[in-house]
């Protein structure tokens, strides 16, 4: 995915961990390849998405990337005008120790357009390497970062409980954060809310059944907008599972350990302020939103412009949301 700019100010009472930062700049790229590019969507899914691994080993960005930071393609060739093709930032969905355990592979996750197969434009120049529709396996791309130090787990990341919500491929740092977590001792708890149009474009989802299966510490839930929910419920966006499940959310949500990640399409988050103000009790949405008491009396009122003005989200809300 292309990674915006956080919307959210650094979180002072959350010591967060020191990360490394453009260790290679877009002017001074290192060279990786590409060694692994397969569709994460199901097969008869509206749009695609690749799930692509990039061999890092020899260059200093081994070991010093971690979940909810991004990297910088630079694609070869130019743009229609004849410039050379601008960076795109992709968020990384590998654990600390990377795909094989040791910090050599790393991987983002990749949306296309057409048919994901490579037999119509594909993304953005980006990770193309020499198709016209997706990543190659083989081919070697130029890279830049890792980029951004404020969207990630906290240093001390075992003290905390979580609720990520996440849309289309703001999934990729989730899918990091949660192997970090599970992988640890920690007794966190972790609640992932993925949202998307149709079940055939919920992202890693096999992924993330297997591990809610193995571990009772994680919960996964769904949300579909556009047909009803393999558990009958109509069509929903990620915010209703706060009301639909609110017996697995709601102590979650009233815990003083509990943080809150939203990575997606720009808009999600108000729709799930707008819910947590609706249902929360006074005393434990303080906790995540300091709420002007006008605000408060029309809440389906709000709009974006409410936003860090009557609605502020505090250091507890992790926000990373993108147009």
């Amino acid at each position: 995915m292309s990674t915006p700019t956080p919307t959210t100010p650094p979180n002072p009472e959350i010591a967060l961990p020191e990360v490394k930062m453009h260790i290679y700049r877009p002017s001074e790229p290192v060279i990786a390849r590409i060694t692994k590019s397969e569709i994460c969507t199901a097969r008869k899914a509206a749009g695609f998405v690749r799930h692509v691994e990039i061999d890092i080993s020899g260059t200093n960005l081994v070991g010093n990337i971690i979940p909810g930071q991004s990297i910088g393609v630079l694609a070869p060739g130019t743009d229609a005008k004849g410039r050379p093709h601008a960076v795109r930032l992709y968020s990384v969905a590998s654990p600390r120790r990377g795909e094989d355990g040791h910090g050599n592979i790393i991987s983002p996750a990749v949306k296309l357009t057409g048919d994901g197969r490579g037999k119509t434009p594909g993304p953005s120049p980006g990770l193309r390497s020499n198709s016209p529709g997706h990543p190659k396996e083989g081919a070697r791309t130029r890279l830049s970062g890792p980029a951004g130090k404020k969207f990630v787990l906290p240093a001390d990341s075992g003290s905390y409980d979580y609720i990520f919500f996440a849309t289309g491929t703001g999934i990729a740092p989730f899918r990091g954060m949660l192997m970090d977590l599970l992988h640890s001792n920690a007794p966190s708890k972790i609640a992932l809310v993925m949202g998307s149009p149709y079940a055939t474009d919920l992202l890693y989802d096999a992924y993330f059944r297997q591990m809610a299966a193995e571990h009772k510490r994680f919960t996964y839930l769904t949300a579909t907008s556009r047909e009803r929910q393999a558990d009958g419920h109509d069509p929903m966006y990620v915010q209703d599972r706060i009301a639909t499940n609110k017996d697995q959310l709601m102590a979650m949500l009233s815990s003083e350990r509990t943080l809150i990640y939203v990575c997606g399409i720009a808009g999600m988050e108000l729709g799930i302020f707008q819910k947590m103000a609706a249902i929360l009790p006074q005393h434990a949405l303080e906790q995540y939103l300091r709420v002007d008491p006008t605000a408060m009396g029309d809440i389906r009122s709000w709009t974006r412009k409410n936003l860090h003005r009557e609605v502020k989200p505090t250091h507890r809300v992790f926000l990373e949301v993108y147009a």
